[in-house]
């Protein structure tokens, strides 16, 4: 026998008892006459077998076994880690954001002298999507206002020197290029003056020796103040900077300018009538990556026209389908916490105009009784989603698809698709349902947006900030108030 093979059999095989026949003594003990006897001894046959047992699972715990284990373990996480496969790298879309007009050498020698810019020291990062995305769009609204280029930055979940984290037991790109996800002014993308552009242009024409650090110590906290009174206090104050590299510090008092109570509260409604005409929104587009990806998956939406999905800038909507919002895992635990706090929804889930309200300060009976009230529209149930989308059927005629935006399990979506076919729909798809390339994969979040952006009616979780800017960019584009519900 092979020398590796005789060390793994003598580290699989259980050790030899050596004592044979006092364990088929007691495995094979014999019943005596009486009953009384009888009972008794069946239950020391039984507490015999019970320690056998327990002695030979003792002996099966070896140093060699555990250490064997130990050593093992790392070994098996890391062949689960890599096979689910090297993330991309993007460096096509890296590249394209280093050959943008705004950052060719010509214009960057010019612009050392001429260029405007504004960058925010401590942007968000290790966060979802879109909590950076309404970040992005409210800071570089403030540059625009400005007359700044706004400078943006990758898409960062984690600030590890390596191009990858380790996430869900699978790798994780660390890094990932905004362009990826969003084009338009905000990326970089056409605008009449002061083009955005990115940190590592920035970190050329602006050196450190040369940078205006603006504190965010006197200005008014977007947790307190009117949406429209902290961008205006921001736009003045800029105003009597004559530096061409301003950043603004938003390190030193761990206190971002924008928060999310700022991004939770009615109060960012007031800064509407600027941000709905500003480019950032009206010129705002989803990457070729993301809307690639929609027309890979155009028979899944089954649009009347192909133009609905591979025209980036078509207005139509996709008739006859409803996109839902199903927002699972974390909130099993945030809901309750929601309902704790007494939450509203979030800003831009609170326009006047759209037609469903949520009331956190109804007169509840009890504890449970708002309880009740918040899981129903934060995480309701199999049914309560089915009789809500019954409802919103019967106010909005023509709608037969229903396309679930969510992060459930899939044998729950099976069992909700199941029941809306029961109830009368003819087809419902969800996110697991998308084919997506490995570039794709990783900006799929911004695919389902993409798709939810297109639908005729849009259902979305009120405490979601996906659901929020969905509604925001729906709004921007002049769709119909009445055509946002929420669960």
């Amino acid at each position: 026998m092979k020398p590796w093979k005789s060390a793994l059999r003598r580290l699989l095989e259980p050790r030899r008892s050596n004592s044979f026949s006092a364990r088929s003594e007691e495995d094979y003990a014999l019943l005596p006459s009486t009953t009384l006897d009888s009972r008794s001894a069946v239950r020391d046959a039984d507490n015999k077998r019970r320690r056998s047992i327990a002695r030979s699972c003792l002996q099966m715990i070896t140093l060699r076994r555990l250490i064997f284990a130990l050593v093992s373990m790392p070994m098996f996480l890391a062949v689960m880690v890599l096979l689910s496969g090297v993330p991309p790298s993007y460096e096509d879309v890296r590249a394209f954001e280093r050959r943008l007009p705004q950052h060719s050498p010509e214009l960057g020698v010019r612009e050392k002298n001429e260029g405007m810019y504004l960058r925010f020291g401590g942007q968000l990062w290790g966060h979802g999507l879109n909590n950076i995305l309404q970040e992005i769009i409210m800071m570089s609204h403030l540059a625009y206002l400005s007359n700044r280029s706004y400078v943006f930055e990758d898409y960062t979940w984690s600030r590890l020197p390596f191009p990858y984290t380790i996430y869900d037991f699978a790798l994780r790109p660390t890094h990932i290029p905004i362009n990826a996800f969003i084009s338009g002014p905000s990326a970089g993308g056409p605008l009449e003056s002061h083009r955005a552009v990115s940190v590592e242009h920035w970190d050329a024409v602006c050196p450190r020796s040369k940078r205006r650090i603006i504190s965010i110590a006197d200005a008014p906290t977007s947790a307190t103040a009117d949406g429209k009174a902290v961008m205006e206090w921001w736009v003045n104050r800029l105003s009597e900077v004559k530096e061409a590299c301003v950043e603004i510090d938003q390190d030193s008092l761990h206190r971002p300018m924008f928060d999310k109570f700022f991004f939770g509260s009615s109060r960012i409604l007031s800064l509407w009538p600027s941000l709905s005409t500003s480019p950032i929104l009206t010129d705002f587009a989803w990457s070729p990556l993301v809307q690639s990806a929609v027309t890979r998956n155009f028979a899944l939406l089954q649009p009347y026209s192909a133009k609905l999905i591979s025209d980036p800038s078509s207005t139509g909507t996709l008739p006859g389908l409803v996109a839902v919002h199903l927002r699972r895992g974390d909130f099993e635990r945030h809901c309750p916490r929601l309902s704790g706090w007494e939450s509203s929804y979030m800003g831009f889930n609170e326009f006047p105009t759209l037609p469903d309200r949520f009331d956190p300060f109804t007169n509840f009976t009890n504890p449970e009784a708002q309880l009740d009230y918040y899981m129903e529209h934060c995480l309701p149930t199999v049914e309560q989603i089915v009789e809500r989308l019954r409802k919103v059927r019967a106010e909005h005629g023509g709608l037969k698809r229903v396309y679930l935006l969510t992060n459930a399990w899939g044998w729950w979506l099976n069992g909700l698709k199941e029941a809306l076919s029961k109830d009368g729909w003819d087809d419902a798809t969800s996110s697991l349902d998308v084919l997506l390339d490995s570039e794709q994969q990783y900006v799929g979040m911004a695919v389902d947006m993409a798709i939810a952006g297109k639908a005729e009616v849009f259902v979305g979780n009120g405490f979601s900030s996906l659901s929020s800017n969905v509604v925001m960019l729906r709004m921007a584009r002049g769709l119909d108030a009445s055509s946002n519900r929420f669960l």
